[in-house]
Protein backbone atom coordinates (compact mmCIF):
# COMPACT_ATOMS: atom_id res chain seq x y z
CA UNK A 1 0.00 0.00 0.00
CA UNK A 2 1.34 3.42 -0.91
CA UNK A 3 1.99 5.63 2.07
CA UNK A 4 0.14 8.93 2.07
CA UNK A 5 2.63 11.48 3.30
CA UNK A 6 0.64 14.65 2.81
CA UNK A 7 -2.98 15.81 2.82
CA UNK A 8 -4.37 19.31 2.80
CA UNK A 9 -7.84 20.60 3.63
CA UNK A 10 -9.53 23.00 1.28
CA UNK A 11 -9.91 25.59 4.03
CA UNK A 12 -6.15 26.09 4.43
CA UNK A 13 -5.38 29.79 4.50
CA UNK A 14 -2.71 30.83 2.02
CA UNK A 15 -0.36 33.80 2.18
CA UNK A 16 -0.95 36.69 -0.20
CA UNK A 17 1.37 36.99 -3.15
CA UNK A 18 4.24 39.30 -2.19
CA UNK A 19 5.29 42.20 -4.40
CA UNK A 20 8.63 40.54 -5.13
CA UNK A 21 8.33 37.07 -6.64
CA UNK A 22 11.75 36.70 -8.20
CA UNK A 23 15.06 36.02 -6.53
CA UNK A 24 18.49 36.78 -7.98
CA UNK A 25 18.57 35.34 -11.51
CA UNK A 26 21.01 32.71 -12.71
CA UNK A 27 23.03 33.53 -15.80
CA UNK A 28 24.01 30.62 -18.05
CA UNK A 29 24.57 29.94 -21.73
CA UNK A 30 21.07 28.47 -22.17
CA UNK A 31 19.14 30.48 -19.58
CA UNK A 32 17.65 33.08 -21.94
CA UNK A 33 16.46 30.39 -24.35
CA UNK A 34 15.17 28.14 -21.57
CA UNK A 35 13.30 31.00 -19.90
CA UNK A 36 11.53 32.29 -23.01
CA UNK A 37 7.83 32.69 -22.18
CA UNK A 38 5.20 30.44 -23.72
CA UNK A 39 1.44 30.56 -23.54
CA UNK A 40 0.18 28.05 -20.94
CA UNK A 41 -1.99 25.24 -22.21
CA UNK A 42 -4.07 22.27 -21.19
CA UNK A 43 -2.28 18.93 -21.44
CA UNK A 44 -5.26 16.72 -20.58
CA UNK A 45 -8.07 16.99 -18.06
CA UNK A 46 -6.89 18.85 -14.98
CA UNK A 47 -3.22 18.89 -16.05
CA UNK A 48 -1.80 22.17 -17.36
CA UNK A 49 1.59 23.25 -18.69
CA UNK A 50 2.62 26.50 -16.98
CA UNK A 51 6.38 26.45 -17.58
CA UNK A 52 8.68 28.16 -20.02
CA UNK A 53 9.98 27.28 -23.46
CA UNK A 54 12.78 25.08 -22.16
CA UNK A 55 11.87 24.24 -18.56
CA UNK A 56 8.72 22.40 -17.57
CA UNK A 57 6.40 23.38 -14.77
CA UNK A 58 3.05 21.62 -14.48
CA UNK A 59 -0.10 22.50 -12.56
CA UNK A 60 -2.57 19.80 -11.52
CA UNK A 61 -5.83 21.35 -10.38
CA UNK A 62 -8.84 20.58 -8.20
CA UNK A 63 -11.61 22.59 -6.49
CA UNK A 64 -9.87 21.94 -3.17
CA UNK A 65 -6.51 23.32 -4.33
CA UNK A 66 -3.69 22.66 -6.76
CA UNK A 67 -0.29 20.97 -6.97
CA UNK A 68 2.61 22.55 -8.86
CA UNK A 69 5.56 20.55 -10.14
CA UNK A 70 8.92 22.35 -10.33
CA UNK A 71 9.86 26.02 -10.43
CA UNK A 72 12.43 26.31 -13.25
CA UNK A 73 14.97 29.16 -12.91
CA UNK A 74 14.75 31.91 -10.27
CA UNK A 75 13.78 34.31 -13.07
CA UNK A 76 11.03 31.90 -14.17
CA UNK A 77 8.88 32.37 -11.06
CA UNK A 78 7.03 35.48 -12.32
CA UNK A 79 6.35 33.76 -15.65
CA UNK A 80 4.94 30.67 -13.92
CA UNK A 81 2.71 32.78 -11.69
CA UNK A 82 1.50 34.76 -14.71
CA UNK A 83 0.76 31.54 -16.60
CA UNK A 84 -1.23 30.15 -13.69
CA UNK A 85 -3.24 33.39 -13.56
CA UNK A 86 -3.78 33.38 -17.33
CA UNK A 87 -5.47 29.98 -17.03
CA UNK A 88 -7.88 31.35 -14.44
CA UNK A 89 -6.18 29.84 -11.37
CA UNK A 90 -4.45 31.48 -8.41
CA UNK A 91 -0.95 30.87 -7.10
CA UNK A 92 -2.43 31.25 -3.61
CA UNK A 93 -4.45 28.07 -4.19
CA UNK A 94 -1.33 25.94 -4.80
CA UNK A 95 -1.07 23.69 -1.74
CA UNK A 96 2.06 21.74 -2.67
CA UNK A 97 5.12 22.31 -4.82
CA UNK A 98 6.81 19.07 -5.88
CA UNK A 99 10.40 18.86 -7.09
CA UNK A 100 11.87 16.54 -9.72
CA UNK A 101 15.50 17.31 -8.97
CA UNK A 102 17.25 20.14 -7.19
CA UNK A 103 19.41 21.62 -9.94
CA UNK A 104 18.96 25.38 -10.20
CA UNK A 105 17.26 25.17 -13.61
CA UNK A 106 14.35 23.19 -12.16
CA UNK A 107 14.35 24.30 -8.52
CA UNK A 108 15.66 27.86 -8.70
CA UNK A 109 12.18 29.38 -8.72
CA UNK A 110 10.75 27.23 -5.93
CA UNK A 111 11.67 29.56 -3.04
CA UNK A 112 9.83 32.48 -4.65
CA UNK A 113 6.87 30.31 -5.61
CA UNK A 114 6.67 28.99 -2.06
CA UNK A 115 6.61 32.55 -0.68
CA UNK A 116 3.93 33.53 -3.18
CA UNK A 117 1.68 30.57 -2.44
CA UNK A 118 2.42 29.48 1.11
CA UNK A 119 2.64 25.95 -0.31
CA UNK A 120 4.46 23.01 1.24
CA UNK A 121 7.50 21.95 -0.79
CA UNK A 122 7.98 18.19 -1.22
CA UNK A 123 11.21 16.50 -2.33
CA UNK A 124 13.26 13.36 -1.82
CA UNK A 125 15.61 12.95 1.12
CA UNK A 126 18.62 13.52 -1.11
CA UNK A 127 17.14 16.60 -2.82
CA UNK A 128 15.83 18.37 0.29
CA UNK A 129 19.25 19.43 1.66
CA UNK A 130 20.15 20.88 -1.75
CA UNK A 131 16.93 22.91 -1.85
CA UNK A 132 17.56 24.14 1.69
CA UNK A 133 21.20 25.06 1.02
CA UNK A 134 20.62 26.57 -2.41
CA UNK A 135 23.48 24.72 -4.13
CA UNK A 136 24.45 21.25 -5.39
CA UNK A 137 26.09 18.79 -3.02
CA UNK A 138 29.46 17.17 -3.69
CA UNK A 139 27.71 13.88 -4.54
CA UNK A 140 25.99 15.46 -7.54
CA UNK A 141 27.35 14.52 -11.00
CA UNK A 142 27.19 18.21 -11.91
CA UNK A 143 28.84 19.54 -8.75
CA UNK A 144 31.23 22.39 -9.45
CA UNK A 145 33.52 23.79 -6.78
CA UNK A 146 34.30 26.88 -8.84
CA UNK A 147 32.18 28.71 -9.67
CA UNK A 148 29.47 27.60 -7.24
CA UNK A 149 25.95 28.53 -8.35
CA UNK A 150 23.72 29.61 -5.48
CA UNK A 151 19.97 30.17 -5.64
CA UNK A 152 17.52 31.22 -2.95
CA UNK A 153 17.19 28.70 -0.14
CA UNK A 154 13.86 26.94 0.37
CA UNK A 155 13.00 27.52 4.00
CA UNK A 156 11.25 24.22 4.69
CA UNK A 157 11.02 20.97 2.73
CA UNK A 158 8.95 17.89 3.54
CA UNK A 159 10.26 14.50 2.47
CA UNK A 160 8.87 11.84 0.15
CA UNK A 161 10.16 8.36 -0.57
CA UNK A 162 9.45 5.63 -3.08
CA UNK A 163 5.70 5.13 -3.54
CA UNK A 164 4.68 7.99 -1.25
CA UNK A 165 1.68 10.04 -2.31
CA UNK A 166 0.77 13.70 -2.06
CA UNK A 167 -2.95 14.42 -1.88
CA UNK A 168 -5.16 17.48 -2.26
CA UNK A 169 -8.90 16.80 -2.46
CA UNK A 170 -9.31 14.26 -5.31
CA UNK A 171 -5.69 14.65 -6.46
CA UNK A 172 -3.17 11.90 -5.74
CA UNK A 173 0.37 12.23 -7.07
CA UNK A 174 2.87 9.42 -6.51
CA UNK A 175 6.64 9.74 -6.10
CA UNK A 176 9.06 7.35 -7.82
CA UNK A 177 12.71 7.62 -6.89
CA UNK A 178 14.81 7.83 -10.07
CA UNK A 179 18.37 8.74 -9.00
CA UNK A 180 21.17 9.05 -11.51
CA UNK A 181 21.08 12.48 -13.10
CA UNK A 182 21.06 13.67 -9.50
CA UNK A 183 21.11 11.66 -6.24
CA UNK A 184 17.60 12.86 -5.37
CA UNK A 185 15.91 12.51 -8.74
CA UNK A 186 12.16 11.93 -8.52
CA UNK A 187 9.59 11.12 -11.20
CA UNK A 188 5.93 11.87 -10.41
CA UNK A 189 2.78 10.18 -11.70
CA UNK A 190 -0.95 10.81 -11.48
CA UNK A 191 -4.22 10.25 -13.33
CA UNK A 192 -6.12 12.98 -15.18
CA UNK A 193 -9.62 12.54 -16.57
CA UNK A 194 -11.81 14.10 -19.24
CA UNK A 195 -15.32 12.84 -18.63
CA UNK A 196 -15.11 9.06 -18.37
CA UNK A 197 -11.69 8.89 -20.03
CA UNK A 198 -8.79 8.78 -17.58
CA UNK A 199 -5.11 8.74 -18.58
CA UNK A 200 -1.85 8.13 -16.72
CA UNK A 201 0.44 11.18 -16.74
CA UNK A 202 4.17 10.94 -16.01
CA UNK A 203 6.27 13.96 -15.05
CA UNK A 204 9.60 12.41 -15.92
CA UNK A 205 12.77 13.53 -14.23
CA UNK A 206 15.91 13.87 -16.32
CA UNK A 207 17.69 10.59 -17.10
CA UNK A 208 20.53 12.37 -18.86
CA UNK A 209 24.02 11.08 -17.93
CA UNK A 210 25.69 14.48 -18.01
CA UNK A 211 28.36 15.43 -15.49
CA UNK A 212 30.94 18.07 -14.67
CA UNK A 213 34.67 17.78 -14.10
CA UNK A 214 36.10 14.30 -13.60
CA UNK A 215 32.95 12.69 -12.15
CA UNK A 216 32.33 9.11 -13.26
CA UNK A 217 29.21 6.96 -12.94
CA UNK A 218 31.30 3.81 -12.60
CA UNK A 219 33.13 4.93 -9.49
CA UNK A 220 36.53 5.72 -10.92
CA UNK A 221 38.43 8.52 -9.24
CA UNK A 222 36.94 8.00 -5.82
CA UNK A 223 33.25 8.59 -6.58
CA UNK A 224 30.73 5.81 -5.79
CA UNK A 225 29.68 3.46 -8.58
CA UNK A 226 26.08 4.53 -9.30
CA UNK A 227 25.79 2.89 -12.71
CA UNK A 228 23.45 0.12 -11.54
CA UNK A 229 21.09 2.47 -9.73
CA UNK A 230 20.99 4.78 -12.75
CA UNK A 231 20.15 1.84 -15.01
CA UNK A 232 17.42 0.81 -12.56
CA UNK A 233 15.92 4.30 -12.70
CA UNK A 234 15.75 4.15 -16.48
CA UNK A 235 14.13 0.72 -16.33
CA UNK A 236 11.60 1.99 -13.78
CA UNK A 237 10.47 4.86 -16.00
CA UNK A 238 10.10 2.48 -18.94
CA UNK A 239 7.58 0.36 -17.04
CA UNK A 240 5.45 3.11 -15.49
CA UNK A 241 1.79 3.31 -16.53
CA UNK A 242 2.14 6.10 -19.05
CA UNK A 243 -0.22 7.64 -21.56
CA UNK A 244 1.33 11.12 -21.48
CA UNK A 245 4.91 12.04 -20.64
CA UNK A 246 6.07 15.52 -19.67
CA UNK A 247 9.86 15.59 -19.20
CA UNK A 248 11.50 18.28 -17.10
CA UNK A 249 12.94 19.69 -20.34
CA UNK A 250 9.91 19.80 -22.67
CA UNK A 251 12.02 19.73 -25.81
CA UNK A 252 13.18 16.20 -25.01
CA UNK A 253 9.86 14.84 -26.29
CA UNK A 254 8.69 17.96 -28.20
CA UNK A 255 5.91 18.72 -25.71
CA UNK A 256 5.31 22.23 -27.07
CA UNK A 257 5.37 21.11 -30.69
CA UNK A 258 2.90 18.32 -30.06
CA UNK A 259 0.59 20.64 -28.12
CA UNK A 260 0.58 23.07 -31.05
CA UNK A 261 -0.53 20.29 -33.43
CA UNK A 262 -3.64 19.35 -31.47
CA UNK A 263 -6.94 19.64 -33.28
CA UNK A 264 -10.34 18.56 -32.03
CA UNK A 265 -10.07 15.18 -30.35
CA UNK A 266 -6.59 14.54 -31.78
CA UNK A 267 -4.00 15.06 -29.03
CA UNK A 268 -0.44 14.10 -30.09
CA UNK A 269 0.66 14.36 -26.45
CA UNK A 270 -1.14 11.07 -25.83
CA UNK A 271 1.31 8.28 -26.65
CA UNK A 272 1.32 4.97 -24.79
CA UNK A 273 4.89 4.32 -25.95
CA UNK A 274 6.27 7.67 -24.79
CA UNK A 275 7.85 6.55 -21.53
CA UNK A 276 9.47 3.52 -23.13
CA UNK A 277 10.91 5.69 -25.88
CA UNK A 278 12.17 8.26 -23.36
CA UNK A 279 13.83 5.54 -21.32
CA UNK A 280 15.30 3.84 -24.40
CA UNK A 281 17.01 7.04 -25.50
CA UNK A 282 18.37 7.64 -22.00
CA UNK A 283 19.53 4.03 -21.80
CA UNK A 284 21.49 4.43 -25.01
CA UNK A 285 23.19 7.58 -23.74
CA UNK A 286 24.07 5.94 -20.44
CA UNK A 287 25.39 2.80 -22.15
CA UNK A 288 27.64 4.95 -24.30
CA UNK A 289 28.88 6.88 -21.27
CA UNK A 290 29.54 3.74 -19.20
CA UNK A 291 31.36 2.05 -22.09
CA UNK A 292 33.63 5.06 -22.42
CA UNK A 293 34.37 5.07 -18.68
CA UNK A 294 35.13 1.34 -18.72
CA UNK A 295 37.20 1.53 -21.87
CA UNK A 296 35.13 -1.02 -23.77
CA UNK A 297 33.67 -1.00 -27.26
CA UNK A 298 30.57 1.15 -27.57
CA UNK A 299 27.25 -0.67 -28.09
CA UNK A 300 26.04 -0.21 -31.64
CA UNK A 301 22.61 0.93 -30.42
CA UNK A 302 23.98 3.66 -28.15
CA UNK A 303 23.80 6.84 -30.15
CA UNK A 304 23.86 10.53 -29.42
CA UNK A 305 25.62 12.55 -26.77
CA UNK A 306 24.54 13.71 -23.36
CA UNK A 307 23.88 17.44 -23.09
CA UNK A 308 23.97 19.80 -20.15
CA UNK A 309 21.15 19.47 -17.63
Amino acid sequence: MLATVATMAAATVQAKTPATVQDKPVNCDNCKEWNAPVKPFNVFGNTWYVGTAGLSAVLVTSPQGHILLDGALPQSAPLIIANIKALGFRIEDVKYILNSHAHWDHAGGIAALQRASGATVMASAAAAPVLQSGTNGKDDPQYQADPVVHVAKVSKVSLVGEGDTVKVGPLTLTAHMTPGHTPGGTTWTWTSCEGQRCLDVVYADSLNPYSSGDFTYTGKGGTPDISASFEASIAKVATLPCDIIIPVHPGTTDVLGKAAKRSGSDNPLIDANACRAYAAEAGGLLAKRLAKERGVALPAEAKGAAHAH
